[in-house]
């Protein structure tokens, strides 16, 4: 396996830019990508316009559409031109060719199984410590996922997300401790426009026993999905684990679905919910306002009451 630093993956995907057309002109052109930001109230929310992105953001992920197409993270569908990293845990690491980030990674399973949290949060956790210095996020299936059948990760550089640098002074100043107990701390946060679970450890396994137990009664809200809506970033950082979860009520909000002027072409995932909104089309990017961000953000968050709820119950259990 190679050795996993900053330094490797960046000459990583300096070779792959080298090397593979679709990857150069797809980084040459985050040179171009516009970018806006909207300040509420003790933060901010950016907007990108990214082209690039539309194939990601318009993706149909209905089950016939699946079984109609080849499995884009599957080795042998692959392009020749894409290289790969060996990791731990049957992972390959790639680079990403519709970057949203300047280093901008998709970290597939090898083996062609479906996208599932549950599972895998120790996986997640472990990368964000291979990766140190990137954020390592989860797209769930109805929550931004453009390869549902496959399971896999992204990863970009901290502090592109607006919750990288934000989190502290929200943790201080809007966060509600949730539980802490010795080995974790978690936070819950209702005026961030999107509901979010934050949870703090020193340990890997602390954040994964603490994910699991809130996972656990997130799925029972959305008992007849396959697998409850969320989204998820992880980062390490100064020798502690830090994993937020965005627990979800709907995959995409109803201007997705308009028509006309009305139709705004987002799909909101990880990327989103960590506080950058990526619009594929200028006329979405140049009409979008704050009034439709809000609006955005609670379609696809759950309720405040169900929040409550959820975090209420997750508290008894891990403070036994």
């Amino acid at each position: 396996m190679q050795k996993i630093n900053k330094e490797n993956l960046q000459t990583f995907i300096t070779e792959q830019k080298e090397n593979w057309a679709l990857a150069k002109t797809n980084y040459k052109g985050l040179e171009k990508v516009e970018e806006k930001e909207f300040q509420f109230e003790g933060f901010k929310i950016k907007v990108q316009y990214n082209p690039e992105r539309i194939t990601s953001t318009a993706a149909k992920v209905d089950k016939e559409a699946i079984e109609k197409r080849p499995c884009f993270l599957c080795e042998e569908n692959r392009p020749a031109e894409q290289g790969k990293m060996d990791l731990d845990n049957n992972y390959s690491l790639l680079v990403n060719p519709f970057p949203i980030l300047k280093e901008h990674f998709t970290i597939t399973k090898n083996d062609h199984t479906d996208q599932n949290f549950v599972n895998h949060i120790a996986d997640l956790v472990s990368l964000s410590e291979t990766m140190e210095g990137y954020s390592v996020f989860y797209n769930g299936p109805k929550s931004g996922a453009s390869a549902p059948d496959h399971m896999h990760f992204q990863a970009g550089e901290n502090d592109f997300l607006p919750i990288d640098t934000e989190y502290v002074d929200r943790k201080k100043n809007y966060g509600k401790l949730v539980t802490w107990n010795g080995r974790f701390e978690v936070y819950r946060f209702n005026h961030y426009l999107r509901k979010m679970i934050s949870v703090e450890a020193d340990r890997a396994q602390d954040i994964v026993s603490a994910s699991k137990i809130f996972y656990r009664y997130l799925e029972k809200l959305q008992s007849d999905e396959k697998e409850p809506m969320l989204n998820a970033i992880c980062v390490f950082k100064n020798n502690k684990y830090r994993l937020h979860i965005f627990p979800r009520k709907k995959h995409r909000p109803s201007q997705f679905f308009a028509e006309g002027k009305e139709q705004l072409l987002i799909s909101p995932g990880a990327v989103d919910m960590g506080g950058v909104i990526i619009t594929p089309r200028k006329e979405d990017f140049d009409k979008i306002t704050k009034e439709d961000i809000v609006s955005i953000y609670k379609q696809v968050s759950l309720d405040d009451l169900v929040f409550d709820k959820l975090c209420h119950d997750f508290t008894k259990l891990v403070m036994i």
